[in-house]
């Protein structure tokens, strides 16, 4: 169970929910609107007493606990030794001990296999993202958090990464995004925020209405054979 009550800072402004432990959720909104300052809450990068993590306050947890508690992909690949490979990045993002054939089930999983013996420094954007979703993979965090995984993707590689989503294969998934038609085929939870506050909390199923979406997105966006597309 993740709880955020009352928080506000100089971009939040009195944010409160509450995620069961069985929920998966997907954060919505503007760019500047809050999403990455509020991942950032979630998971204590950024200092908040008023986060309780399974009953207790996020801070009270020591590093190592709450790194197997929840884990924040960032939306860009940060590495410090430009000359590590692949497959040496994904054996530093295992807690605890993972034997060389699970990152090799996980390398095969996302189609890696070519650039596995690769520097990170050189992968593609679009395989960085993928190596972040692996180290999430590997790291199997009780929650994960994902800051705008999906954005440089081309579509075949989102519909590899829609359908691990949909999976069992990471407990529980807070995923920040722009790419809506992703957000309203997984049927999470939903949360947008507008400068900064809280503007909806609640289902998919109540969210991805014509109403809500003339209202929050200016007329920008329209269904088209169940899926959401821009609307030119």
């Amino acid at each position: 169970m993740l709880e955020i009550n009352n928080f506000s800072n100089e971009i939040l402004q009195d944010i409160s929910f509450k995620l069961d432990i069985d929920e998966n959720l997907i954060v919505l909104g503007q760019n500047g609107a809050g999403k990455s300052t509020l991942a950032k809450v979630l998971c204590n990068l950024l200092s908040n007493p008023n986060v309780k993590l399974f009953d207790k306050n996020i801070s009270s947890f020591d590093e190592n606990t709450r790194t197997h508690l929840i884990n924040y992909i960032p939306p860009k690949l940060e590495i410090f030794d430009e000359y590590i490979t692949v497959f040496e990045y994904l054996e530093i993002c295992a807690i605890g001990e993972i034997k060389k054939e699970n990152i090799e089930e996980i390398i095969t999983l996302l189609k890696l296999e070519h650039v596995k013996n690769r520097y990170c420094a050189t992968l593609s954007s679009g395989e960085q993202q993928l190596l972040l979703l692996a180290s999430a993979l590997i790291h199997n965090a009780k929650i994960t958090i994902f800051d705008e995984l999906t954005a440089n993707l081309d579509i075949s590689r989102i519909k590899g990464v829609f359908d691990i989503f949909k999976s069992c294969k990471l407990e529980q998934k807070i995923i920040i995004t722009h790419n809506l038609d992703l957000a309203y085929n997984l049927k999470y939870k939903i949360l947008f925020l507008e400068e900064g506050r809280v503007k909806f909390f609640g289902s998919s199923e109540d969210f991805f209405t014509s109403k809500n979406l003339s209202e929050f997105y200016n007329d920008s966006i329209k269904f088209v054979d169940n899926h959401l597309v821009i609307n030119l």
